[in-house]
């Protein structure tokens, strides 16, 4: 039987992952005592894999497919089928940044006044280049962790670490010097594995649910009922992906009307819909949107 080799990204994206694999129609079973999870899915198997490694294997064929940064492809510069972005924020929908930081108080300003000094990043071969291209000479330090206090603690005159917001970074009462680049994550295929016709349609089926549960992310479904004579107003309240469905109840002056909205506006919306003389309002999650 064909088996599509995927790799589940182990570390800070590994509830989410198992989460959207869950919503796109797949149940993983993690034991904390095995790099193999269990899958509902005969013509899958799953190892946890790093993501920082994860391009790696999947350029040289270990594995078929598998979720990672854009960063740690760049870092590992491996040639591999980007087959989808994959964002996982729901709330802000925005890609992280690699960042340039020093300490609030550093006289640094560029990164030219860098000459000379230490940097500490997990990101090293990336940050190496980033100086070269620019005829920057600097120390380039592998960061095992909590790579904030190397410059707190002054074993390095600067950083360069992930964050979305920022807000980490000025905790620890430092200032960000600038964006060195942008990422989120990917799901990639080995590029062989990519030419397989059984393999490719069985990314592609993945990848499409995937995307379909990202997209449901922050959507929520309504249904109410609107009598006949109030349905242009209410429509006017009503947003949608494409345009409300209606349809008219059984030997009534009524109609049914379903659409999908922002979870975020239903709080404002429901009440107003209420007073505009809509009833039976339901609100329900959706796994997927395609």
């Amino acid at each position: 039987m064909n088996k599509l080799k995927v790799g589940i990204p182990k570390g800070s994206l590994e509830k989410a992952t198992i989460e959207l694999f869950k919503k796109s129609g797949w149940k993983i079973g993690i034991s904390s005592r095995n790099y193999f999870p269990d899958i509902d899915d005969e013509a899958l198997s799953c190892t946890l894999i790093r993501a920082q490694e994860m391009s790696r294997y999947v350029e040289d064929g270990t594995l078929d497919l598998g979720l990672t940064g854009k960063d740690w492809i760049k870092e590992n510069g491996s040639e591999v089928h980007v087959v989808q972005d994959l964002i996982y924020s729901k709330v802000s929908q925005r890609p992280a940044r690699w960042v340039l930081a020093v300490m609030d108080s550093s006289p640094i300003k560029t990164a030219e006044d860098l000459q000379g000094k230490k940097i500490a990043t997990e990101l090293i071969h990336f940050t190496k280049e980033y100086f070269a291209e620019r005829s920057i000479d600097v120390d380039v330090e592998f960061s095992w962790g909590a790579t904030e206090a190397k410059v707190v603690e002054g074993l390095a005159d600067a950083i360069v670490e992930v964050t979305e917001t920022g807000s980490t970074i000025r905790a620890h009462g430092l200032r960000i010097v600038q964006d060195l680049m942008e990422t989120n994550t990917q799901l990639i295929a080995n590029k062989k594995s990519w030419e397989d016709s059984w393999k490719r349609a069985k990314i592609e089926q993945i990848s499409l649910l995937l995307t379909g549960a990202l997209r449901a992310e922050g959507l929520v479904g309504l249904k109410l009922n609107i009598p006949k004579d109030k349905l242009d107003a209410i429509i006017k309240l009503l947003p949608s992906l494409n345009a409300p469905t209606i349809a008219s109840l059984y030997k009534q002056e009524w109609v049914s009307v379903e659409t999908v909205i922002s979870e975020f506006t239903v709080r404002e919306l429901i009440p107003k819909l209420r007073k505009s003389g809509a009833e039976g309002i339901i609100e329900y999650s959706l796994n997927k949107v395609i």
